[in-house]
């Protein structure tokens, strides 16, 4: 026989070879991203709000550009921008756990765990695998 016409028979119980090439994941495969996105993008605006009415001085606008460049990046499942949107949203969740044990404040202790939630779904390994 010639090396043309060897064809391997098919072994019970594998699964076809398949292409070497990596499926390119899609943003609506984790709809938690989106959802994270969007709460990155109200924080961000709630931020700009608190500048311009007063309440927080000008400088705390970086945390609002961080945070529109996180959830931006994490639309775009980009790796460096679950890194930074991480941090983000570990540091809200300490941020207003430490509100809550100080002003006993119920809206601190829901939004505090919602970022420990939030957080908990960032970390999640299929996700981090699928990210670029």
């Amino acid at each position: 026989m010639s090396p043309e016409f060897k064809t391997s028979a098919p072994t019970i119980g594998k699964a076809p070879a398949r292409s070497a090439r990596k499926k390119k994941p899609q943003l609506l495969q984790f709809p938690g991203l989106i959802a994270i996105g969007l709460y990155m993008l109200l924080n961000a605006g709630i931020v700009v709000v608190y500048v311009v009415r007063g309440h927080v001085r000008p400088v705390y606008l970086i945390f609002s550009v961080l945070f529109i460049t996180g959830a931006l990046g994490l639309m775009l499942l980009l790796r460096w921008a679950w890194a930074l949107t991480l941090a983000g949203v570990a540091l809200l969740s300490g941020l207003f756990f430490w509100g809550f044990s100080n002003q006993h404040l119920p809206a601190n202790l829901v939004q505090g765990l919602l970022n420990l939630f939030f957080f908990l779904y960032l970390v999640r390994r299929d996700l981090r695998e699928k990210l670029r």
